[in-house]
């Protein structure tokens, strides 16, 4: 997957405590780390944004080892279910982490982290062109992973490191989990390249972040809409950042307002903001929106990435070809991959989609072809026979109170799940005055938070408790 050879007196890896790793001395650890694990097989990575964490991760591609990209912050009970579902050769996790795991035997530690030999007598047979198994958005629980092969994750490298012009000069600090698919393809993309990428942990929230991005000058960083709104809030724009270049969006999208902010910010000073759209189904990106059109196009996830291509199907399946039409979203590259896996059996599957993935999401395209996300297939309800986009609500709600809301519900029944009961009145106000439908239809409900996946994603199966 990568030569790092190319790169041999170039810095790959920094963290937070100062340790460094050369392109020529990670090729090496990750060369141990492989002998230690052996032939291919399966193995259960625990990500941190940390040395050892990378080195796990970046061993198992390189030598055609089956990683398993999972959070080193997963629920016991939850990892202890995956376990019994694929039955891993072995597990790369935190040193800490290790006494928790009665039988399995310690082999190997490398910067902090420990591989441990599980001795499950099972081995499931696993197709020749599957590279690792990430969950989905919102899965992270569910036995159920996405696969990807070697040539989608080497086609969406490369796709993203032309359309972002990235190059060995670039030094990338980690904002979201190495087990996200974002992520992931953050380190994908400069290890491809050359480039030193800035590790931590800690969060956007904390000192800490900009001490490590100053004294390290960052050049770029990732975020979902979630990110974005905290920064908004730091008054990020006051920011004395010298160093950044880029700053990218993806995982769900901003609101038209928030996206003004940053791209006019941008503009202003000299930096690229770049929007961006994907799915771990298409290894990480289907769309991006040039930076240069980020303030005229503000609301838009752009065009499809280079060697992909984009097009909107109607009900009947048949293509839209007029703009300002919505339809559902269908991409077509080389990154669209395999299929899922939900068992070990599962592994052994070839390539389900060829090449075609149907999104889910429902978009329209204008006069220029820049396609804008309107919502998702199934985040509709249907009000005394209205049609309701409920992830557009959402948007209106955070547009126009600056505060973060969930819409769900069933047919005739939706509920705004919000935190601050003083707004409760006038943001349900607000969503009759809108959708102009009956208010007998809307009841809010007050919970202490809105429930969140690792990558800021609201999880909206949580909140079907309050009114089933």
């Amino acid at each position: 997957m990568w030569d790092l050879r190319d790169y041999d007196s170039n810095l790959a890896l920094v963290d937070e405590d100062g340790r460094v790793l050369s392109y020529s001395f990670f090729y090496e650890e990750t060369n141990r780390l492989a002998k230690a694990v052996g032939d291919r097989c399966l193995v259960f990575c625990m990500c941190q944004n940390s040395i050892g964490s990378v080195l796990g991760y970046v061993s198992c591609l390189n030598h055609g080892i089956v990683p398993v990209m999972l959070s080193a912050f997963l629920e016991r009970e939850l990892l202890d279910n995956l376990l019994q579902a694929y039955k891993p050769s072995f597990i790369w996790l935190p040193e800490e982490q290790k006494e928790t795991f009665d039988g399995f035997e310690a082999i190997y530690e490398a910067y902090g982290y420990t591989l441990l030999k599980t001795g499950y007598s099972i081995q499931y047979p696993m197709h020749d062109d599957l590279a690792l198994l990430l969950t989905t958005s919102g899965s992270t629980g569910s036995p159920k992973f996405v696969r990807q092969s070697y040539d989608n994750i080497l086609a969406n490298t490369k796709s993203i490191v032309e359309y972002l012009k990235l190059n060995e000069t670039e030094r990338p600090i980690t904002t979201l989990p190495m087990n996200y698919t974002y992520g992931l393809s953050i380190i994908n993309t400069h290890l491809y390249v050359g480039a030193t990428i800035l590790l931590t942990d800690k969060t956007l929230m904390q000192k800490e972040f900009w001490q490590f991005f100053k004294e390290q000058k960052a050049t770029s960083f990732g975020g979902v809409p979630y990110t974005y709104e905290m920064l908004d809030r730091l008054r990020f724009y006051r920011m004395d950042l010298p160093s950044l270049r880029t700053m990218t969006q993806a995982g769900g999208k901003l609101t038209p307002e928030l996206h003004e902010k940053f791209a006019e910010y941008a503009g202003e000073n000299g930096k690229n903001f770049v929007v961006m759209y994907g799915q771990c189904e298409a290894t990480a990106r289907m769309g991006y929106l040039p930076a240069g059109k980020a303030v005229e196009k503000k609301g838009s996830m752009g065009i499809a990435i280079p060697g992909g291509k984009f097009k909107l199907i109607d009900v009947d399946g048949e293509d839209i070809t007029e703009p300002f039409v919505t339809g559902e979203l269908v991409y077509e590259g080389a990154n669209v991959t395999m299929g899922y896996a939900e068992c070990g059996d599962d592994l052994i599957k070839g390539d389900e989609r060829n090449g075609v993935l149907v999104t889910g999401d429902m978009a329209q395209f204008d006069e220029d072809g820049f396609y804008y996300i309107t919502g998702r297939k199934k985040r509709f309800l249907k009000i005394y026979g209205n049609r309701v986009n409920l992830d557009e609500v959402d948007r209106l709600i955070k547009g126009k109170f600056e505060i973060e809301a969930a819409c769900a519900g069933i047919d005739d029944h939706m509920y705004i799940f919000l935190k601050d009961e003083s707004l409760a009145d006038s943001v349900k106000d607000y969503v009759v005055s809108v959708t102009k439908l009956n208010p007998v239809a809307f009841k809010t409900v007050i919970i202490d938070s809105i429930p969140m996946n690792d990558s800021g994603k609201i999880q909206y199966k949580e909140l079907e408790k309050y009114y089933k």
